[in-house]
């Protein structure tokens, strides 16, 4: 009889058609849930033309999806351990396209405020469950770049809002952007049937000939044998968040909680607000919505070769260089340079936020054991969307004010700093490894 270590075989395989179905479907779903929390900021102007709305109430109504995305990570994050990543997913997806499809149809200020909370809480529930479910399945030597690549789709989502932007809202108008947004809707069922399920949630739930059906699949050197033993990380019966603080992940924990409130304040605030500081810097709508774009070019650029590296130097060094050149570069544009330099400031400024974070929680879900990665991720995100909730009202605060846009460059530039620092403060090394625990054998 058999004992299988069920990490091993992951860690040791080669990347398959198996490992690239998981990663296309985590892609696609990050992709949506990049353009439904960026299309807002790009109707913006059009919402203050037609209804005649505030920028301090616009950037409550930016943060009130962002609340109910905080929702969506706490709640869907712990979830996900008992009833499963696919099941999560698919809840979400259903959830924030029927939401996303009905802020388009309204044409009431309250009721689109209203979607877009409930919107949130299914967007908020994706990010934690993808990049666990590809981290998962990803072979060790290339667990960064894969969940790099992954999250680069949540660039692509930004730069469809900016391009479709340009040529959607004034033609066809900004309750378009939301009916495009709500296209997931109709992959649903594609989705139910051929995504895979968390290969660890199969062992739980005492489902092992699926486990090494899909282990056979992600190595071909392992052929399934009956009577296989598989071993998985034990459980402890502590409360699941309890479980961070455990085995000297205390202080990793809250540095990680620091580093993802500040990421993602720099990523929503920015995604949020970008065109509207550009317009206030003189641009024209179309010029604005190409500064989005240059952002998120720098994301996608960000996030792969910060994986690629990070798979080869670890991810504490590229992290915290890349959120250093985020604070400097977002410094710099205060100065308002020549506009092939902002440009390029803005695609810095893009691999240092958005590309930083997606590489951030790779480095989350790679510390903690699997037993407890959605969790650990999830309740980080969720600290971390406190941060996001801020960014866009700061941004509106500091818009509706009539502050210098020197200001809100300067502003955004602050939790940049903050985070390198909190990156630096990190361990050396994961303590996951040295503090494993200790093995259960789960019987054919």
């Amino acid at each position: 009889m058999r004992k299988i270590d069920v990490s091993s075989v992951i860690d040791n395989s080669t990347f398959t058609k198996t490992h690239a179905t998981v990663l296309g479907w985590c892609i696609l779903l990050i992709l949506f849930d990049g353009y439904d929390l960026v299309v807002f900021g790009s109707v913006i102007s059009s919402l203050k033309d037609d209804w005649g709305v505030s920028t301090s109430v616009l950037g409550t109504i930016g943060s009130l999806t962002l609340i109910g995305s905080l929702i969506g990570s706490f709640i869907c994050g712990m979830l996900a351990d008992k009833i499963g990543r696919k099941n999560v997913i698919i809840a979400c997806v259903l959830v924030f396209a029927v939401f996303t499809l009905l802020t388009g149809l309204t044409d009431s200020l309250i009721a689109f405020a209203f979607f877009r909370f409930f919107a949130g809480i299914g967007l908020g529930g994706i990010p934690p469950l993808v990049v666990t479910l590809t981290s998962e399945y990803s072979p060790k030597k290339m667990r960064n770049i894969m969940v790099g690549i992954m999250f680069s789709g949540y660039s692509i989502g930004g730069i469809c809002v900016a391009l479709l932007g340009i040529w959607v809202i004034p033609n066809l108008g900004w309750q378009w952007m939301f009916y495009i947004g709500a296209i997931p809707l109709l992959l649903l069922p594609i989705i139910i049937k051929s995504m895979p399920e968390s290969i660890y949630y199969y062992i739980k739930k005492g489902q092992l000939s699926k486990a090494q059906h899909m282990l056979s699949r992600l190595n071909t050197d392992y052929v399934p044998q009956d009577g296989d033993q598989l071993i998985i990380e034990q459980e402890t019966k502590d409360v699941p968040v309890a479980k961070l603080f455990k085995e000297g992940r205390a202080k990793a924990t809250i540095l990680f909680w620091v580093i993802c409130f500040m990421g993602l304040l720099l990523v929503y605030g920015l995604s949020t607000w970008l065109p509207q500081m550009m317009m206030a810097s003189g641009f024209a709508l179309t010029s604005s919505l190409l500064f989005l774009l240059s952002l998120n070019i720098g994301a996608i650029i960000g996030s792969i070769t910060g994986g690629f590296i990070a798979d080869r130097i670890g991810s504490k060094k590229v992290l915290a260089t890349l959120y250093s050149l985020g604070g400097i570069c977002l410094f710099l544009l205060a100065f308002n340079p020549t506009v092939w330099i902002l440009y390029l400031l803005v695609a810095f400024a893009g691999a240092a936020s958005i590309g930083a974070q997606n590489l951030n929680n790779a480095f989350i879900s790679s510390y903690y054991p699997s037993s407890m990665r959605s969790t650990g991720l999830g309740t980080a995100l969720c600290v971390g969307r406190v941060g996001a909730i801020i960014g866009p009202s700061l941004g509106g605060y500091l818009l509706a004010g009539s502050a210098p846009v020197y200001i809100c460059f300067i502003a955004f530039a602050i939790p940049a700093f903050i985070a390198a620092m909190a990156i630096y403060a990190l361990p050396m090394t994961t303590t996951n490894a040295a503090h494993r625990a200790k093995s259960i054998e789960i019987t054919s």
